[in-house]
C-alpha cells in the first residue's frame, strides 16, 4: 500500500512514497531551503508541483499529512475533509508557526490529487492520554476554559514509534514498560510512556516549553518576558521572536544551533559554547529524573531525533550519574553506536544495567503511512452491537492467601457474600479497614477468589481522603504504587505497595472481541449521554479472557458524574488500536 506522506514546514518540504507494510521509500523529495515569500501557498506550491511529477508514476493509495496541533478535538489520525480542514484552521492561534503552514500544504495537496483520499497525523495526539494533572497549568479555571489553555504536548509521532521499537528490541509489550523518550534535534522534548500511555511530557501548549532546544529557550521564569518588557520595551511579538528564534543553543552559544558546530567549539575551548552543551545536557537529565521519580521507576531510557541519534557527546553528559536509577552507560558501546537504516535500536548500557539506554532511529513518516494505512483498511470501523452492560465499581481490595492469614487467622476461608458478574468471582462477607496518611477506611469489601498480589482499588475521592497519591493503573500493577495498612479481626499488615485507581475497562470474552473488532488491551473513548450533559471517557481498556463477562467497569465517582447506574448500557463505536484512534463509543443510559 503506496502512502505519499508530505511534511510541509515554513522552511522546508518533506515527503515520501513509502510502503507502509515493509517502511520502504519508493520515491522522496526533500528541500531544507523554501524561500520566504510570505505566502505560505504561493512558497509551497512550485515544490507541491515538482512533487506531483515526481510521483505521477506511482499508485498511490493515500496521502497523509503531519500536523503538529490537533488541539484536544484530534486523538489520533483522522481523514481529511472540509470540516476537519477548518477545525485545524481554529486552532492556528495554538501553533502559529506551525498550523498555517501545515494547512497550506494540505490544500494544496487536496487540490493536486483530488482523487486520493487525505488523512492529517497529528503530533499532540499520543499526549491526548496525559492526565488531568500533568495537563493543568496552576491559572484561573475559567481563563483555561475560556481559551483552550492546557499542556497538549508535541514530537508524539516519534515518541510513539520508538517506544514500540524499544518494546519490540526488548522483546516485550510496550503496554508492559516504562520509557523515558527524550526526543532531541532542533526542537527537542522529553516524554514519560508508562504502560503505552503518555502520561507527563516536556512540551506543553506550544512547543516552546521544556528543554533547551536549536533556537528555543525552553522553560523559563514565567516574570521575564514581563521584565524584558518594563526595561527594554520590548513588545509581545518581539518577545516571543526573542523565546523562539533566537534563544537556545543559538542564544547560549553565539554560534548558531547546530549542535555538530557547537561541539567542535566546546572542544576548541569556546566558553559560551561550552556553556551551551552544559545547559542543554543539564536540563535533560533533570527532566529524565523527574519523569524516573513521575513513574516510580523506569525500564529503558530512549535517545532519538538528529541529536539524540548521532551524538555520543551529548549521550553522554545526559546519561552520566544515573546508577541510582539503574541506568549504567557503557562508553565503548555508546562510543561506537552507528544507527542505519537495517540497524535503527542500539543498546549501549552495560551487561549488568537494570535500565536499557537505547538510541533509535525515529521515523515518524513510517508512523504516519502505517496511520492512514489503518484508516484505509478501516481498521477505525467495529460493530455495534450488542450493548454493552455498565457495572459501577466500589472500593474494594483483593488478598492474597499470606495476608488474609495476617488478617483473619491462618487457613481462613472467605464467605461468599455474594456472587459478581464475572464469572468465579465473588463478593465476600469479610471487610478490613484501609488506614492512610490521614484517614482510615472503614468495611472495604473483600473480594475473592484469593490473588497472587495484594491491590487495593479505590477512587479519587477515596485516595484524597485517605492522603495517598494513587495512580491509575490496569488490575495487577501494583509495582511502584502507595501502600497502607490493612487491619482485620486477627491482626494487620503494613503493604509496601498495592493501592491504586482502577483503570476504567470492559471485560469480553475472545468471542465478544472478535465480533466487535477490537483485541485484548486496545482502548476506546466512550461518550457518555446523561440526564443533563454528556460526559467522555477516554482510554479506557479492554480486556479479553475466556473466564470474562461482556461488562464495562467504572468507579463510583465516574458513575456520579455521568449520573449512570449500574444496569445502564453502551453501545461501541470504535477504539484506540496500536495507538490509532478508531470512532468513538457513545454510551446509551
Amino acid at each position: 500500500m503506496h502512502i505519499l506522506v508530505i511534511n510541509a514546514g515554513s522552511s522546508s518540504l518533506k515527503a515520501a512514497v513509502i510502503e507502509a507494510a515493509t517502511g520502504e521509500r519508493v520515491a522522496e523529495l526533500s528541500t531544507d531551503r523554501l524561500p520566504d515569500r510570505g505566502d505560505h501557498r504561493a512558497t509551497l506550491h512550485p515544490f507541491m508541483l515538482e512533487l506531483r511529477e515526481k510521483v505521477s508514476g506511482i499508485a498511490l493509495h493515500g496521502i497523509g499529512h503531519r500536523v503538529v496541533h490537533g488541539g484536544a478535538e484530534f486523538t489520533g489520525a483522522t481523514r481529511l475533509t472540509d470540516a476537519v480542514e477548518a477545525k485545524i484552521e481554529a486552532l492556528n492561534d495554538l501553533a502559529p508557526l506551525h498550523n498555517p503552514v501545515n494547512l497550506a500544504g494540505i490544500r494544496l495537496a487536496r487540490e493536486l490529487w483530488p482523487e486520493v483520499p487525505h488523512f492529517a497525523a497529528f503530533d499532540t495526539a499520543f499526549h491526548h492520554s496525559l492526565p488531568r494533572r500533568s495537563q493543568t497549568y496552576a491559572l484561573p479555571r475559567d481563563l483555561m476554559r475560556e481559551h483552550g489553555i492546557r499542556r497538549y504536548g508535541f514530537h508524539g509521532l516519534s515518541h510513539q514509534y520508538v517506544a514500540g521499537r524499544a518494546a519490540t528490541f526488548m522483546r516485550g509489550d510496550y503496554r508492559s514498560l516504562r520509557l523515558i523518550s527524550c526526543h532531541l534535534g532542533n526542537g527537542c522534548s522529553v516524554t514519560a510512556i508508562e504502560f503505552g500511555r503518555s502520561i507527563e511530557t516536556s512540551m506543553g501548549m506550544t512547543p516552546l516549553e521544556g528543554l533547551v532546544m536549536g533556537t528555543r529557550s525552553g522553560d523559563i521564569d514565567p516574570g521575564i518576558p514581563a521584565y524584558l518588557h518594563r526595561k527594554t520595551g520590548m513588545d509581545t511579538a518581539e518577545i516571543d521572536a526573542l523565546l523562539n528564534r533566537q534563544s537556545g543553543l543559538a542564544g547560549l552559544s553565539g554560534a548558531g544551533n547546530d549542535m555538530r558546530h557547537i561541539l567542535e567549539r566546546s572542544t576548541e575551548g569556546d566558553p559560551d559554547s561550552q556553556l551551551a552543551l552544559q545547559v542543554f545536557t543539564h536540563r535533560l537529565r533533570k527532566y529524565i529524573g523527574a519523569y524516573a521519580a513521575v513513574m516510580g521507576g523506569v525500564d529503558a531510557i530512549i535517545f532519538t531525533g538528529g541529536i539524540g541519534e548521532n551524538s555520543s557527546i551529548v549521550r553522554h553528559r545526559a546519561a552520566q550519574r544515573l546508577d541510582y536509577l539503574g541506568a549504567v552507560i557503557d562508553e565503548d558501546l555508546n562510543h561506537s553506536a552507528r544507527l542505519t537504516a537495517t540497524e535503527d535500536v542500539i543498546e549501549f548500557s552495560r551487561s549488568h544495567s537494570r535500565v536499557k539506554l537505547l538510541a533509535i532511529r525515529t521515523d515518524e513518516q513510517l508512523a504516519i503511512a502505517r496511520d492512514c494505512a489503518k484508516l484505509l483498511r478501516k481498521e477505525d470501523e467495529v460493530n455495534t452491537l450488542p450493548t454493552i452492560p455498565i457495572a459501577i465499581s466500589a472500593r474494594h481490595c483483593h488478598l492474597t492467601r499470606e495476608t488474609l492469614d495476617k488478617l483473619y487467622g491462618p487457613g481462613y476461608a472467605l464467605t461468599v457474600k455474594k456472587q459478581l458478574s464475572q464469572p468465579g468471582q465473588f463478593a465476600a462477607e469479610e471487610t478490613v479497614t484501609v488506614v492512610g496518611p490521614r484517614n482510615r477506611l472503614e468495611r472495604v469489601r473483600i473480594l475473592g477468589p484469593l490473588r497472587s498480589v495484594d491491590q487495593i482499588e479505590i477512587s479519587r475521592t477515596d485516595e484524597f481522603f485517605l492522603g495517598l497519591d494513587a495512580p491509575v493503573r490496569e488490575s495487577g500493577k501494583v509495582d511502584n504504587t502507595p501502600g497502607c495498612q490493612l487491619i482485620g479481626p486477627a491482626g494487620s499488615v503494613d503493604l509496601e505497595d498495592g493501592v491504586i485507581c482502577a483503570w476504567r475497562h470492559i471485560h469480553m470474552t475472545p468471542t465478544d472481541a472478535e465480533r466487535f473488532g477490537v483485541r485484548d488491551r486496545d482502548t476506546v473513548d466512550v461518550a457518555v449521554d446523561g440526564p443533563e450533559r454528556g460526559l467522555t471517557f477516554g482510554n479506557v481498556l479492554i480486556r479479553v479472557s475466556p473466564d470474562y463477562k461482556l461488562e464495562m467497569h467504572i468507579d463510583t465517582n465516574e458513575g456520579n458524574a455521568a449520573k449512570i447506574d449500574s444496569g445502564d448500557s453502551g453501545v461501541l463505536r470504535g477504539t484506540h488500536h496500536a495507538g490509532t484512534l478508531r470512532r468513538r463509543a457513545t454510551m446509551v443510559t
